[in-house]
């Protein structure tokens, strides 16, 4: 059987990816100083200004406005003439508290067990998930628009095409046969450029410095459709161009359609936020069943009430590829896997400034993330005999 997949990622430039960073770049300086902090902070921006709102309840004194700055011209943002720069934008700033109704519910006391001490911040779903056809077990395209727009950002920044702009999206589209990738369908490039560029030498730039450089040669065949800048030109971008927001890029976030997305955006929110922690814990225990050779492919769902210590759903499903049945690799699931948010907290050592790194390019499939990790593959393998 034959199905085209297409993924899509977008650069750190993009305006939401740069809310994404902003917000991220908050809650790491506020763990940096107090881990225990809670936040949850917006960014919403747009040509010649920065809004940063959300409710942040911490010891710790942090700087927003210089915070917000210095993750713009990170990224890029470095020249009055785009539009939206590091240095001549407004900031704005509109922080306070977490609301006391949620704080209760979050904040249990008594009892001997400290995990039992902290309950869901928000009801919700999330969704981890795991697939074999890759090292990093994700879907490959996915994978590869990741790589297409990482590149990007590479040459950009290098100087090795100097005329590029932080701005820029990418979007693959692989065949496959009977459930193996075999070629590259298509490729979709734009990239933010310097006026004076003609489109030709941008094409041949991105075609031989970023598509063929990121994208193995074994997927392009005589078939392949490239398409770069396909409107033609792309000399206006980041915030001033489209206005940024804080979690607009959930897909691109996580499993790039492959699987399904309960909804909750992840940057600027800190781990007792389920939306972002359990969907980390979600993803971690898909990819330990699939390093254990439990299953060719994974996907995890949990399920919690605000409020409540423990999910109030979790199944499992292996889409036919378990070597146990689903509701048995459930139940050894469920005994191996704590999913309380304190204890997803503590497993994962979420209460760090390690934030900032997952806002572009994909929370998953990446190393250096404690999520990422498969220290209980062996140990699943064991249990399920």
């Amino acid at each position: 059987m034959s199905r085209l997949v297409s993924a899509e990622s977008v650069a750190e430039g993009h305006p939401d990816k740069l809310a994404d960073r902003i917000s991220d770049s908050v809650l790491d300086a506020i763990l940096a100083q107090d881990p225990h902090a809670r936040v949850a902070v917006e960014a919403l921006l747009t040509r010649g200004l920065a809004l940063v709102a959300g409710e942040v309840t911490t010891k710790a004194d942090v700087d927003v406005q210089a915070i917000v700055r210095s993750a713009a011209r990170e990224v890029g943002y470095t020249d009055a003439a785009y539009g939206f720069d590091a240095d001549h934008s407004a900031v704005l700033i509109a922080l306070n508290e977490q609301s006391p109704d949620i704080a209760q519910g979050v904040d249990h006391t008594g009892g001997t067990d400290p995990h039992d001490r902290v309950g869901a911040g928000d009801q919700g779903l999330m969704f981890g998930y795991a697939i074999d056809e890759t090292p990093e077990l994700m879907p490959l395209p996915i994978l590869l628009a990741h790589r297409v727009a990482q590149r990007l950002a590479e040459v950009r920044k290098s100087g090795a095409l100097p005329y590029l702009r932080p701005d820029g999206k990418a979007q693959v589209t692989i065949q496959y046969e009977d459930g193996v990738a075999v070629r590259l369908q298509n490729a979709v490039l734009s990239a933010q450029h310097h006026p004076d560029v003609p489109l030709e030498r941008i094409e041949e730039d991105l075609l031989e410095h970023v598509l063929r450089v990121a994208v193995p040669r074994r997927f392009f065949d005589e078939r392949t459709s490239v398409y770069i800048n396909p409107t033609g030109r792309f000399v206006e971008g980041g915030p001033t161009a489209d206005a940024g927001l804080t979690g607009r890029k959930i897909i691109v976030d996580t499993y790039g359609g492959a699987a399904p997305h309960g909804g909750g955006a992840f940057s600027g929110k800190d781990p007792t936020k389920v939306d972002r922690s359990a969907s980390y814990y979600a993803r971690y225990i898909a990819k330990n069943v699939v390093a254990a050779g439990l299953a060719k492919r994974c996907q995890v769902q949990l399920a919690y009430a605000i409020g409540v210590v423990r999910p109030v759903g979790m199944y499992v499903d292996t889409f036919g590829t378990g070597v146990l049945p689903d509701d048995r690799l459930a139940e050894v699931v469920a005994a191996e896997f704590d999913a309380r948010p304190a204890a997803i907290i503590e497993q994962l050592d979420l209460r760090r400034p390690i934030y900032a790194a997952t806002s572009a390019y994909g929370h998953f499939g990446r190393p250096g993330f404690p999520w990422e990790d498969t220290p209980r593959a062996a140990r699943l393998a064991s249990v399920a005999g």
